[in-house]
């Protein structure tokens, strides 16, 4: 196979990437990291249960983040899988790269430091199957990605991604700036002017600034409009939106934790944003809210299949 591996740098420092996902996305709470893990292994094993890996084949995880997709991959198909981990963070790639070799399958795998609209590693129609999982939500060209997906992939290799749907989440901050500018909610308590801005802080609170965030620009259907203008076929999207309520969790760690890598998370907010005045009210309010057990949460989660004829 005709492929240029990028090398990793000796940089040791962290990038939004790496310290979100080895450390915010849990708030550095193992127990919890711990449970995230086991949903996120869920959407990982629908991923690789369609594209059907055989022994022999060579497997592209794009946006591999921490390894989970190609390690899974690997455990699920023995010694004979190869895969390639491509990711736009050098910090994550030298992590997977630390956890296969602790794990014994550093051999099965390589790791190409490139984005998702650029794969310049991987030489035309070279790849079985590939992956992608919570990585095309945050790339700016989602087409020219798509596109890339399809010149990997050999005749009839499949592609199948698992992507967060995260556009609701911002029509309802956007809503919640109309409210409160339009002064439909009531003036003497302030405490939703002060939700609005640490919401803000954390997802786009005008439909101009969603139309510009990568997470926030696109919905399921245009990942299915992104698939057939790329030249795939048999297209299969399924919407999972679960909604139940949060997951009991300490405030503390709460506190520490970011829906994603754009965000910042709930402590840095109060503490650069907010007086010591509004910050006492405002998490008093939001705490007595998050422990009281009624505070809904919904997942939304793209499941895309599709084939190269």
């Amino acid at each position: 196979m005709n492929m240029i591996l990028s090398p990793l740098t000796n940089d040791t420092t962290h990038d939004n990437w790496s310290r979100w996902l080895l450390s915010l996305r849990h708030g550095n709470d193992r127990s919890y990291d711990d449970r995230i893990r086991v949903e996120i292994t869920r959407d990982v094993d629908r991923v690789l249960d369609f594209v059907g890996l055989a022994p022999g084949m060579t497997l592209a995880d794009i946006g591999s983040g921490d390894g989970l997709v190609g390690l899974r991959a690997i455990e699920r198909s023995g010694a004979s899988l190869r895969v390639l981990m491509t990711d736009i963070s050098a910090p994550l790639l030298r992590h997977a790269e630390a956890i296969a070799k602790t794990l014994g399958v550093s051999e099965q795998c390589s790791y190409l430091h490139y984005s998702a609209e650029k794969l310049e590693g991987i030489a035309d129609a070279t790849i079985d199957a590939a992956t992608m999982r919570a990585a095309l939500a945050y790339v700016e060209d989602k087409p020219a990605a798509m596109r890339e997906l399809y010149r990997i992939l050999k005749p009839g290799g499949r592609f199948a991604i698992a992507e967060p749907i995260l556009r609701d989440e911002a029509f309802e901050v956007c809503m919640l700036r109309k409210l409160v500018d339009q002064g439909s909610i009531a003036t003497d308590d302030p405490f939703f002017a002060l939700l609005l801005r640490c919401r803000a802080a954390q997802y786009p609170d005008t439909e101009e600034k969603a139309r510009l965030l990568p997470i926030t620009n696109y919905g399921e259907r245009d990942l299915v409009r992104y698939a057939i203008d790329a030249g795939f076929t048999d297209i299969h999207l399924e919407l999972h939106i679960d909604v139940q309520t949060e997951n009991s969790l300490p405030w503390e760690t709460f506190l520490r934790t970011s829906p994603h890598p754009l965000a910042p998370p709930l402590a840095d907010i109060l503490d650069k944003q907010f007086t010591r005045e509004e910050r006492a009210y405002l998490e008093c309010r939001m705490r007595e809210l998050f422990e009281s057990g009624k505070q809904l949460g919904a997942a939304r989660v793209a499941f895309l299949t599709a084939k190269k004829p």
